[in-house]
């Protein structure tokens, strides 16, 4: 008798066994078909996790789920996080995923030269990213309200695509973004070039974005940066009108007048001398190398030819040639 209750049990496990492994590598199946939007929150149980699953539209049962992990000895290793889940995933794989941490992500990029009012445009259109920034906030409320080191919020964060999981917040991704900032400042700031005319690291953000703003041809960016050095140095105003359009804000009508330039605001660098009070873009990596490295040129002026490149004069009888040559006749 017992020999025949040991070989039933033993009948009996082998076929749980084989249930088991078959059940662990099929699809799952449910309800719904495609990728199922699931967020494990922070501290989840195993038992939470199966039931939002389940819920989510998972194919079950909920028990086989919640016994699959917490057997599978992995059950403290799934992570926090929102997830896209392939409704036909098996429980093997399913597991594997939650494991890992791969959760949905999305990207968004922010451009080199843009300006804080597109920055935040192209945030409240990304895809599954929470927009949780004050609204109509200034420059100084959202520095203030991210935290970050600089009082102002123009140009303190990095041009490049960042990725995010579904449902992150907009303040997560400028954050990181300024973080990118302060480091690739850093590390130019580090690398400045002697005897410049700027007292400190934001100084050269400010002129970064500048330079930024005005180069058209990537080679010319350290001389236009040289321009701009060589006439801090000597007190000259800098006379650089993407300061002055951004000085102007919505008055101004995309034509730059006489009228605009003698419009004095903090940023008009025709009515004031120095670099204006903080940045005006967003400057790139080159950006910032040229305004620590500028090149060695006599230039103190420079005018745009019109195919993308400029023109550079070392006094300003040869700046107004260039200008009738280049802007006049156009």
């Amino acid at each position: 008798m017992l020999k025949w209750l040991l070989a039933a049990a033993l009948s009996l496990a082998l076929l749980l066994g084989a249930g088991a492994a078959v059940w662990l590598n099929r699809p799952l199946g449910g309800e719904s078909t495609g990728l199922l939007d699931v967020a494990v929150p922070p501290g989840a149980s195993a038992r939470t996790v199966a039931r939002v699953l389940v819920q989510a539209g998972m194919g079950g049962p909920e028990w086989a789920l919640y016994a699959w992990f917490r057997l599978s000895g992995q059950a403290r290793d799934i992570k926090a996080g929102s997830y896209e889940v392939p409704a036909d995933s098996t429980p093997r794989a399913l597991l594997d995923q939650l494991v890992r941490g791969e959760q949905a992500v999305r990207r968004v990029t922010l451009v080199e030269g843009w300006n804080l009012g597109q920055v935040l445009q192209a945030l409240r259109t990304a895809e599954h990213l929470d927009y949780d920034l004050p609204a109509g906030a200034t420059p100084q409320q959202l520095a203030q309200a991210l935290g970050l080191r600089a009082p102002h919020a123009e140009g303190r964060f990095f041009p490049d695509t960042y990725v995010y999981p579904k449902h992150a917040t907009a303040s997560s991704v400028l954050q990181q973004a300024a973080r990118a900032m302060d480091q690739r400042l850093a590390d130019a700031w580090a690398q400045r070039a002697p005897n410049l005319p700027l007292r400190h690291a934001d100084d050269a953000l400010v002129l970064a974005s500048i330079v930024e703003k005005e180069t058209g041809l990537a080679s010319d960016r350290a001389l236009i940066a040289g321009v701009f050095v060589n006439r801090l140095r000597i007190g000259m105003r800098l006379q650089t009108d993407p300061s002055v359009i951004y000085g102007l804000g919505p008055a101004f009508d995309g034509r730059l007048g006489r009228r605009d330039l003698d419009t004095d605001t903090p940023y008009n660098t025709y009515t004031r001398a120095g670099l204006p009070p903080t940045p005006i873009a967003l400057p790139g990596e080159a950006a910032l190398r040229a305004a620590v490295q500028p090149d060695a040129t006599p230039a103190l002026y420079f005018v745009a030819r019109g195919d993308g490149s400029s023109a550079f004069s070392r006094t300003l009888d040869e700046h107004n040639a260039a200008v009738r040559r280049y802007i006049l006749n156009r």
